[in-house]
């Protein structure tokens, strides 16, 4: 059920206007912490929302389980006055668009501002619907260094000037800690060491499962443990062909880095693509080379 966030005063009634701050936030820090504060200082709100994501649309995988990062945040921006950690996008148990969290919101609030990185603003047009969030709110830019201000894109923005380094390596990397931050870097560290003790199965299990939301077909494991082979696992999938082939391949390299996985060798092309993980062979090919090539047919006789 929605309840409505309505304020009286002498002038009648309104909507609690607010600011939304989303992310991955694996993990949340005190970078964002400042996007945060500051924020809610200079801004014309009533609240500011922090959001969660699933999953970002433009990633494959995070560090951290969805339910952990928002256990984080909750850590993490709970104290600030006038703040509220948000699980929409989380329960939604998928990639959610920005705009699909606006309009879940619209109905219960006034949404002014969305708050967003200087790294975002070179591919901002390419976010679902942009132009119609373009014609909603007003744009708050946080400053990262490194990164350019150019709001040309944004038709009505501000800037927000930060200190910190808005970014979650940081703490992965154990530089700069505050005391909030302690906690959340143990939990990070375990989970870091997890992954690198992941068995050879749950790696291509990884594969797999980025392969399959990035809409890859006809995907196969061979198994060739009992066999001279050059690997010990071997993924075959088919591209949807053109560009995809290669996209595949990036979404593998993005979603694989935080588990620390190091490619040895690759070559792409628009048609096919080969991956060398060292114990772990991946093959990504249109239907044509796949039918071509009959590389399963050769695998199935090695076994």
């Amino acid at each position: 059920m929605i309840k409505f966030n309505i304020f009286y005063c002498k002038w009648g009634y309104y909507l609690i206007k607010v600011a939304i701050f989303g992310g991955s936030f694996d993990p949340p820090h005190r970078g964002h912490q400042e996007i945060v504060t500051r924020a809610v200082d200079i801004l014309d709100i009533d609240r500011l929302i922090v959001v969660p994501a699933f999953l970002n649309p433009f990633k494959s995988s995070t560090l951290a389980s969805a339910k952990q990062r928002l256990g984080w945040c909750h850590t993490i921006f709970d104290a600030i006055d006038g703040v509220e950690v948000c699980d929409y996008e989380i329960s939604m148990g998928r990639a959610t668009y920005s705009s699909e969290t606006i309009e879940y919101l619209s109905r219960e609030y006034e949404v002014a501002y969305i708050i967003i990185g200087a790294d975002n603003l070179a591919s901002i047009h390419k976010w679902n619907n942009f132009e119609w969030i373009d014609r909603q709110i007003t744009w708050v830019v946080a400053t990262r260094k490194g990164f350019p201000v150019d709001r040309a894109k944004l038709t009505h923005s501000i800037v927000l000037e930060i200190d910190e380094d808005i970014s979650s390596t940081s703490i992965r990397e154990e530089r700069d800690l505050s005391e909030i931050d302690i906690r959340i870097r143990s939990e990070v560290k375990n989970l870091l060491q997890r992954q690198k003790e992941m068995t050879i199965d749950e790696r291509v299990e990884s594969i797999v499962k980025i392969l399959d939301e990035k809409k890859a077909e006809e995907i196969e494991v061979f198994n060739l443990d009992d066999v001279d082979y050059i690997a010990d696992r071997v993924v075959i999938a088919n591209s949807l062909g053109g560009k995809h082939t290669p996209a595949l391949f990036d979404h593998i390299k993005n979603g694989l880095k935080p588990q620390g996985e190091e490619f040895l060798a690759s070559d792409e092309s628009d048609d096919w693509v080969v991956a060398d993980l060292g114990d772990i062979l991946i093959h990504i090919m249109t239907t044509e080379y796949r039918e071509r090539y009959s590389l399963e047919t050769f695998l199935s006789e090695l076994k």
